[in-house]
Formats: structure tokens, sequence, C-alpha cells
């Protein structure tokens, strides 16, 4: 544990490094700045579960970084590693990242010190359940105050055991479905939920490559994804969507990395296809037409247009970085570049998109599936068909007049209203699109270099806009 200690401090350090580093650009004064520094809370708990016959005593921790906004926002982790500092950086990030995008949650976080790969069900959901409890006595979750999510160990599963938990003990509370986000769709989570944090990375890419004066001397013609290379480095959930999404839009998959080795085809790979190989045989390796690589970290340091680590935190390091050929590092996962590296990077004129902006998907998504909680009513639902009633009368009336009549799948397509997943996308791509140019003009006006600075500064000039606009109390 020991180890972990330091890796989780020195990860806490860094977050701060970079605080600091973009606080010297900011107005704002020295006490504002150290309270939008510092976490608000931390609470720690040891509970006593009965496993197998016997008692067991579980530590579990919530911290809430800020308080600006409430109700405070971040996922539980669900792990053997978790450790105080470790989830105190992650709280720090998420308040920054809903900045970033302009969600207004206050960043928090949770850990549970349980293995869940070895835990039968029941203990897990006695674990969950009972953590949850911990957190409902001290009014530290609630659709108004603390709103956790699933993170690494955790999923729709787990959020449901606590939505459940929530709604017992605060039986007949209206927004009870609103003290957890990412749960399955028919207990009150949202369509799209699963695809958006890889989704946003796309749209954070596809903005990127749109920016000619960004990528000057980059020799990334078009300014589309058309015909770009890319390496992802994890095929989970962000990995997966984030290259799907973007093969969709005429970029070329050539690596994938995972734990257990990786697979390259210079001529590119079908994501989706890959995936399902890797569902089947429990492996990436030997998939079709692709060259095996056994140590994955190789393929990081291979030649591409877009790099995606989306897997792990500190995968690009001092060590490597020098031989990072790629032209965009694109942050899919938190902190897979450590601030040694990202000078290294910087220096050898690669452009680092930060995790800061790029991943902040899954919590613009989770604050819709809040508010869909809120409003008690599905997306889409009241004007889906008026909208399609609108557009067909307006089909009519260009066919009357024109005297030509369309097929009826033109006519399906012309006239089709917004469901849930198409209201859920087209917001997280207007939040990407925004919170893009807003990082590029703070580079503009303060002369910055780099994207994470810009980042970090405008997420701080409006946490303190709110902490000023608050005042002190008493």
């Amino acid at each position: 544990m020991a180890d972990n200690h330091n890796e989780g401090s020195r990860f806490l350090q860094s977050v701060h490094q970079y605080f600091d580093n973009a606080a010297r650009y900011s107005g704002l004064s020295s006490g504002i700045l150290a309270q939008i520094k510092v976490c608000n809370s931390v609470y720690k708990v040891s509970f006593p579960v009965e496993i197998d016959g016997k008692i067991e005593v579980i530590e579990g921790i919530r911290v809430q970084h800020s308080h600006h906004k409430l109700p405070s926002k971040g996922g539980i982790r669900f792990s053997m590693q978790v450790d105080e500092d470790e989830v105190k950086a992650l709280a720090t990030l998420m308040t920054f990242k809903c900045a970033v995008v302009d969600v207004p949650f206050g960043g928090a976080k949770g850990g549970v010190k349980i293995n869940p790969r070895t835990s039968s069900v029941k203990t897990l959901e006695k674990v969950t359940r009972r953590y949850a409890a911990e957190l409902i006595k001290k009014n530290l979750i609630g659709p108004g105050m603390d709103v956790p999510a699933p993170d690494y160990g955790t999923g729709s599963r787990e959020m449901a055991w606590i939505a459940d938990t929530y709604q017992a003990l605060k039986y007949g509370e209206t927004n009870a479905l609103g003290c957890v986000t990412g749960k399955p769709v028919g207990q009150g989570g949202i369509r799209g939920r699963a695809e958006a944090t890889g989704l946003g990375v796309y749209f954070g890419i596809r903005e990127a490559l749109a920016d000619s004066e960004l990528l000057k001397g980059k020799n990334l013609s078009g300014n589309t994804m058309q015909g770009k290379r890319i390496i992802v480095q994890g095929l989970g959930n962000v990995g997966y969507n984030a290259a799907y999404f973007c093969q969709q839009d005429g970029a070329v998959i050539i690596g994938i990395a995972e734990r257990e080795g990786g697979i390259y085809n210079a001529d590119g790979i079908d994501v989706e296809d890959a995936f399902k190989h890797r569902s089947e045989t429990g492996s990436i390796l030997n998939y079709k037409n692709c060259r095996n690589i056994e140590n994955s970290a190789e393929l990081l340091e291979t030649e591409c247009d877009i790099l995606i680590p989306a897997a792990l935190e500190n995968q690009i390091n001092q060590e490597n970085a020098g031989r990072i050929k790629a032209k965009i590092v694109a942050e899919g996962a938190n902190g897979p570049v450590t601030k040694g590296a990202e000078e290294i990077l910087l220096a050898n004129g690669i452009v680092v998109i930060p995790d800061l902006y790029l991943n902040a998907g899954g919590v613009t998504v989770s604050y819709f599936e809040w508010l869909k909680n809120l409003s008690n009513v599905r997306f889409g639902r009241m004007g889906k068909r008026a909208e399609e009633a609108s557009y067909r009368r307006l089909v009519n009336a260009i066919e009357s007049s024109s005297g030509k009549s369309l097929s009826a799948q033109e006519k399906a397509m012309l006239t089709q209203g917004a469901d849930e997943v198409s209201l859920v996308r087209s917001g997280l791509e207007d939040t990407m699109i925004n919170a893009y140019h807003e990082i590029r003009e703070i580079m503009h006006q303060k002369g910055i270099s780099d994207m994470r600075t810009a980042a970090f500064l405008t997420a701080i000039e409006k946490i303190g806009v709110s902490y000023e606009a608050l005042g002190i109390f008493p």
C-alpha cells in the first residue's frame, strides 16, 4: 500500500502543479485561489459487513472538493488500491472538468477498498448498499447535495443499488433518482450515456483537426478526420467508442494496445470487429491481418497522426515521452501523461489535448441524466411527434409546390423528430465545441502555448467568479 500511497501523492502533487501553473495567469486574489485549490471536505468511514459468516471491516471514503456549485459530482471506484490522496486528486480534477464544460457541479470522488473481481455479487451489493447508507447518514449524497457516478470497478448495477437504498431511506422524495447517475435506462438512466465519454473524445479531436492555426506545420492536411492514422491504448468503454466514432468519420485505426499486448495493421483495423474478437477470445492478439505486438507499450511509440491513451494514468512518462511520434496526443483517460512527459511532448512540437477537456463527455451526459431525473420525464417525449408533424407539413408543401414527390425513405429521414439519444448527442456536441473555443480564446488572450494550462485557467476563472459572487458566510 505504501507504494500506491506514493502514486496517489504524486498524482495530487501534479494536479496542484498544473493548478499553480495556470493560477499565475489569473487576476484572482490569493485567498480565493487557495479556496479553489483545497478539498472542502474528506469523509472516511469504516463499517462492518458479514461476508460468508465472518465479519469484515470495509473502508470507504468520499471527498468533496468544491461547493461553489451544488450538487458536487464524481465517481465511486471499487479497488484495493483506493488511496486518500488519489481520491483527492480525482475530486479536484472533477471540479475543473465540470467548470471547463460549463456543467454546474462542484467536484467530488469516492472509493471503497474492495476487490470487485474476486468478490461475489452478493458481497458487492451488501458493501455498496452499506456505503450508500453511511453517506446518507451524514447527508453526503442526494440530488441537491452530492451525486456519485460509476468509476473504475463500478457500473450501472452498483448505481441502481445506491439509488434503491437512497429511495428506501428517503421514502417519497420526488427527485430521489437524481441521487446518482450512470444508472440503467430502466432505472432512470439516460440513453447515450454509455458512449458519452468516447463520443466527447471524438468531438474534441474533430475540433482540433479543424484548427489550422493550432496544427500549423504538422502536415495534417484537409482539416478533417478523413485518412488520419490513429493508435488507441485501451479498448474499454472510452477507447472503443472514441476509436469507433473516429473510424465512422473516415479515420484509419492502425493500432490498438491492450493489457495482453497490441495489434497493428497499417491499412486499418475494423474496431467493432476487433472488439468482438476480444470479447470472444479474451484477447486482442491474433486478430485477422494484424501483426501482434507483444509489449503493447511499444505501440505508443509507433508513428501515427493521433495517439489516444484511453487506459490508465501515467502511461506516457519521462522515460518514453521522447520516443512518441504522434502529432497529437489526445487524453481519453484521466492523467495518462505525466507533467514531466508533457514538457517533453510540447518541446517536441506535439499537441496535447488535455483530459480536463477531452474526456468531460461523461460528466456532461451525467448532467443531462440528472436533469432528466429532476424533471421526471424522458427527453423528446413531449416534442418528438409535434416536430415530426411540422416537418411533414413542410415536406408536403414542398412536394405540392414543386410537383415532385420524395421517396418514402427520403420522407422518413427529413421528417424524423428528435428522440432522447439525438438530443443527448446534440447537447454533448455543442458542449465540446463551445468549451474547445473557450480554451483557444484564453490561449490567444493570455499568450499561453499549451491547452492544459488554458483549460485550467478557464476553469479557475469561472470558479473564482462563483466564489466572489457568493461572498463569504458568515
